[in-house]
């Protein structure tokens, strides 16, 4: 039997990626977005089905899985990807921003998977693949926000594949770092560039323009290699929970996983320092 997988925010990055990589793999693929009209090429593909899921809607949410099983008959995995970045001092960043963040890239995680819970109880079977970061792992300036909501996502990942592997139920993390071909630092760029920031900040935001061009030019992977590293985790079998999915971070996640916490702390500020 063809598997089938559903993945959100399929319109570009990640999540378009790893559309395609499933599909060129021979699996079912349920490609969601919250505008179809951006699907280009995965609409064209005979073994994508692209349809509307919106994570900050649950009629949204609800549709996007229904229609997705009427179209498959069922879904064996859940790649929950869509998320966005923000970027600023913490401070300067509005409310409403820091809800957004939350909604998105945690709760619109926590509800895609509640409404496919029921249909994996069913089957006894399932696998849910939540996309974090190294961001999740680590922290870094002007990060805040974002690296708070990958860490709850990590939370809630961990605890809730102790809670569903009795049902059959798995959980995996993959956390990406920077790769090449990817719109996330503009789009991060472009929420900043929103909110003014106290000139306090000035000196803070200098060092960390220059921590962030050597962690660009350290990065070697490409969107394609994390969505192979996604396909790994939803296919290798295995009980392994956490993937670390580009080169670029694997010092940072040992200094982090490995060290004390002051050895990190210090590996850290280095870095930021410069």
């Amino acid at each position: 039997m063809t598997k089938t997988v559903l993945i959100t925010g399929c319109s570009s990055g990640f999540g378009k990626a790893t559309a395609l990589t499933f599909a060129r793999e021979g699996w079912n693929v349920v490609a969601t977005m919250r505008d179809p009209t951006k699907a280009g090429e995965l609409a064209l593909h005979p073994n994508i089905f692209v349809t509307r899921l919106d994570v900050q809607e649950q009629d949204s949410i609800a549709q996007g899985v229904g229609a997705g099983i009427g179209r498959f008959g069922a879904i064996d995995v859940l790649v929950n990807n869509a998320g966005f970045g923000l970027f600023g001092v913490f401070e300067a960043t509005p409310s409403d921003k820091l809800r957004e963040q939350f909604e998105v890239n945690v709760f619109g995680a926590m509800e895609v998977t509640r409404a496919l819970l029921p249909h994996f109880r069913s089957r006894r079977a399932g696998l849910v693949v939540n996309i974090s970061s190294g961001a999740g792992v680590f922290t870094l300036p002007l990060l805040a926000p974002y690296c708070a909501s990958k860490f709850a996502l990590e939370g809630f990942s961990e605890a809730l594949s102790h809670e569903l592997a009795p049902l059959g139920i798995a959980v995996k993390i993959v956390e990406p770092g920077g790769v090449l071909d990817t719109n996330f630092g503009a789009r991060s760029g472009a929420e900043a560039a929103r909110t003014p920031t106290p000139a306090d900040y000035d000196g803070v935001a200098e060092a960390t323009a220059r921590l962030y061009a050597r962690l660009s030019a350290q990065a070697t992977s490409t969107q394609d290699d994390v969505a192979r590293v996604i396909f790994q985790a939803a296919t290798d079998g295995s009980d392994q929970l956490r993937y670390v999915a580009t080169e670029d971070i694997q010092p940072l996640v040992r200094a982090r996983r490995e060290t004390s916490e002051a050895a990190y702390l210090h590996f850290l500020r280095a870095r930021i320092a410069g």
